[in-house]
């Protein structure tokens, strides 16, 4: 049974939930789940985990991602993004005075660490129920702002009445969000029309497999396309163990400092623990005394 991430490249008009259950029934596996969903008019990198690794997915929530995403000004939408119904169209005056300078300077202001609001229409939940649901039944909940960090947003086309950004930005952004926000900031309004997720911590979009391509594939080559668990933790510091080690691990006995001969961490930073062949037995963090160190998930079995 393998275990690891695949890469896939979902396409425009299925959930990331529809998206995963091809995934599981192209490899025949018996766990799958996803590390950060896109919504259904969404494209791009979406990270799908099989098997054991879908306990790794916890180690993904705080990674930096990247878009493409085209903001489409003048329209506001309850939703804030192309699927949602209209509240607010700007006048043609409006529009017809608004310039490309302006667009860069508004875009530009978002660069930096900021307090964002997440959209009534996410799956964010309260009192156990996604907005979305709640939003749907007309009861729109507004949730406190989160602080986020957009590292860089640049403009690769300007095209009236549609921008196109790329966005590089912390875990948690929600790039309707700061379509919606762009749109205010100019007093036009606008909506997200297009997204597509192009990195998510380090995987890349260039490196994914389309879904189709991955059903084509007959159940062992499909399977060639799983990256494993030690691989796609590699931003997380490796310490190799002995075999003496290894069957600690497995029995979940205490792991002392001074027999993983080891200072790669601070405490409360997740290490990766491997054994000779580099397969992953579990994920772990140093205590508060030193000592010794406190397991996070065990994979030996």
């Amino acid at each position: 049974m393998k275990n690891g991430i695949i890469a896939i490249n979902k396409p425009e008009g299925i959930s990331s939930a529809r998206a995963v259950a091809r995934v599981k029934k192209a490899l025949g596996v018996k766990k799958t789940g996803h590390t950060g969903t896109l919504d259904p008019f969404a494209t791009g990198l979406l990270l799908c985990t099989i098997n054991k690794a879908t306990r790794i997915s916890q180690f993904f929530l705080e990674g930096h991602k990247r878009y493409l995403a085209r903001v489409c000004l003048g329209r506001e939408t309850d939703t804030y993004d192309l699927t949602g119904q209209t509240v607010f169209t700007a006048s043609d005056s409006v529009m017809e005075a608004l310039t490309k300078q302006d667009i860069e300077q508004v875009v530009q202001s978002f660069k930096g660490v900021q307090e964002q609001v997440p959209p009534m229409f996410s799956a964010l939940k309260h009192k156990g129920q996604p907005l979305y649901k709640l939003a749907r039944q007309g009861k729109k909940i507004t949730k406190p702002p989160r602080q986020i960090e957009i590292f860089s947003i640049k403009i690769r086309q300007v095209k009236p009445p549609c921008c196109d950004l790329e966005v590089f930005c912390s875990s948690g952004t929600y790039i309707r969000s700061i379509a919606f926000d762009i749109g205010r900031e100019l007093g036009c309004g606008g909506h997200l029309s297009q997204l597509c997720r192009t990195q998510s911590s380090e995987f890349k979009l260039e490196n994914a497999i389309e879904l189709s391509e991955l059903e084509s594939l007959d159940k062992d080559a499909a399977m060639q396309k799983i990256i494993p668990m030690s691989d796609c933790l590699k931003f997380m510091p490796k310490i190799a163990v002995n075999h003496s080690i290894t069957q600690k691990v497995k029995f979940g006995q205490k792991l002392l400092v001074n027999e993983l001969k080891s200072s790669l961490s601070e405490p409360g930073q997740s290490v990766r623990l491997v054994d000779g062949n580099s397969e992953l037995l579990a994920i772990v963090q140093l205590n508060k005394n030193r000592q010794e160190y406190n397991y996070s998930c065990v994979f030996a079995v």
